[in-house]
């Protein structure tokens, strides 16, 4: 009976297993060119491929730009180039603690954890015992067979209960508060390191079963300009936050390149054909219209309600860190109400702060305290109609949910009509346009709508409009 062998792990060998990993590197939006890759293909030439935290760093200096690439690409190495295939012998190092009736016994099997992660030099033994809490308690049957959990892992053990017994065996009574202290940080990041480590175990033992591009899809972090704005975590807030100043330099440069090129002026065909007569009507000499100096006037209408409030936060910031690309900046919020803010704005003040004056000092919440975008709408038109100009940009951003009240296109319309420019701004993807409660499909017909889910798509949308 002939025996059917399973195919290679790396069936194109090394170079092709690199070549895979930088275009999984792509796929998650970190950018690695040509020469990053024949310089990682040098590195894996001279390094020992035994050493895995070598290779792994080694790697890391060759194909990656930024710092904030790290987290993306820690997550798709242990895919690629996973520290282990298959189940791990550790049972004969690590060996869970079981009950005369074969149920585990948690009390112990804390009590073990606690000691192990008090002991600084324990990093192998954390990484068998991973193993093992996700061999034996992390299994489960799903649809399509059995898979891993790291949830299921961890649910009996709780690591964070064993911060107390931790603390036991890495403080004395003689010590201050502050030797206290740094030991309590220390002991909450050996459990946040481990349990992460489950977690790496976990998606090693499910890509072995459903593939690393599978995984790779929803279990490694993403670049924080794809994070979707209306999903995303606290930290992947915060984060976007950090990188606002590096999106606001790309966009001013941009619209910097667009101004200077603009300075030329746009071609006068009357006076080119004109002074092309003079070399046999062929026009060798451009003559230029003389540019209109000045910068543009833009005024800034932003739903601050909760649904929107990470899109709206990070969107005010880029446009705070942009203010000296335009003549005038003017910021309204609104949630049934509008109100201008512009004065809680300034190069020293932080969104928080500027944030929490909003909702204590703004008039933005009337009666009802849902978004309403007609109440807003008219509120602000009868309030501040010298806002909008002639030389004005109008800016609206929002998931356009009305709540099912009266969206007052017209209103919107005599605003558009007014503008020099007049753009929407929406986080929610463009197929939940209209659905519910949503006026977004009868608002895009009285101004151009964008959807806007994420930083990167948000920066290339803004620096395409922005105005010169």
């Amino acid at each position: 009976m002939a025996v059917t062998e399973e195919p290679p792990l790396a069936p194109h060998g090394l170079p092709g297993h690199l070549v895979g990993f930088v275009a999984a590197l792509r796929a998650r939006g970190i950018p690695v060119g040509p020469s990053e890759t024949v310089d990682a293909g040098r590195v894996l030439s001279v390094l020992d491929l035994m050493d895995r935290e070598a290779v792994r760093e080694g790697l890391a200096c060759a194909l990656l730009r930024r710092t904030t690439h790290r987290a993306t690409y820690d997550g798709l190495f242990d895919l690629w180039f996973p520290v282990a295939i298959g189940e791990r012998d550790a049972a004969a190092e690590i060996e869970l603690p079981y009950r005369e009736d074969g149920r585990l016994d948690v009390p112990a099997l804390r009590q073990m954890l606690a000691e192990m992660l008090a002991d600084e030099n324990s990093g192998g033994a954390q990484a068998l015992m991973a193993a093992q809490l996700v061999e034996q308690l992390g299994q489960y049957q799903s649809a399509r067979g059995a898979s891993f959990s790291s949830y299921q892992a961890l649910k009996e053990i709780q690591p964070q209960t064993v911060l107390a017994q931790m603390l036991a065996g890495m403080t004395t009574p003689d010590m201050s508060d502050f030797e206290t202290e740094i030991a309590r940080r220390t002991a909450r990041g050996r459990i946040d390191n481990f349990r992460r480590t489950v977690e790496a175990e976990t998606r090693r033992r499910v890509a072995e079963r459903i593939g690393r591009e599978r995984v790779a899809s929803y279990g490694v972090a993403r670049q924080a300009e794809d994070v979707d704005f209306l999903r995303a975590s606290q930290n992947e807030l915060a984060e976007l936050k950090r990188s606002t100043q590096r999106l606001a330099r790309i966009l001013a440069s941009r619209l910097a390149v667009r101004r200077r090129h603009a300075r030329r002026g746009e071609i006068d065909l009357r006076k080119t054909l004109r002074k092309s007569m003079s070399t046999g009507g062929v026009p060798i000499d451009l003559v230029n219209r003389k540019p209109r100096p000045g910068r543009p006037e833009l005024v800034l209408l932003c739903d601050v309600s909760g649904s929107v409030a990470g899109f709206s936060n990070f969107t005010l910031l880029l446009v705070s860190a942009l203010r000296e690309q335009f003549s005038k900046v003017r910021i309204f919020a609104f949630v049934d109400h509008t109100d201008e803010v512009t004065r809680f704005f300034d190069p020293h003040t932080q969104l928080d702060e500027a944030m929490q004056r909003i909702f204590a000092e703004a008039d933005i919440v009337g009666f009802n305290g849902h978004s309403d975008y007609g109440s807003a709408l008219t509120s602000f038109a009868g309030g501040f109609a010298d806002a909008v100009t002639s030389r004005s940009s109008l800016l609206i951003l929002g998931d356009a949910r009305t709540n099912y009240r009266d969206p007052e296109l017209s209103t919107l319309s005599e605003l558009v009509a007014v503008a020099k420019h007049a753009h929407w701004l929406n986080p929610e993807p463009r197929q939940n346009w209209g659905s519910g409660d949503s006026a977004a499909d009868r608002y895009q017909q009285v101004i151009e709508m964008h959807e806007c889910r994420s930083a990167s798509q948000l920066t290339a949308v803004v620096s395409r409009l922005l105005p010169v």
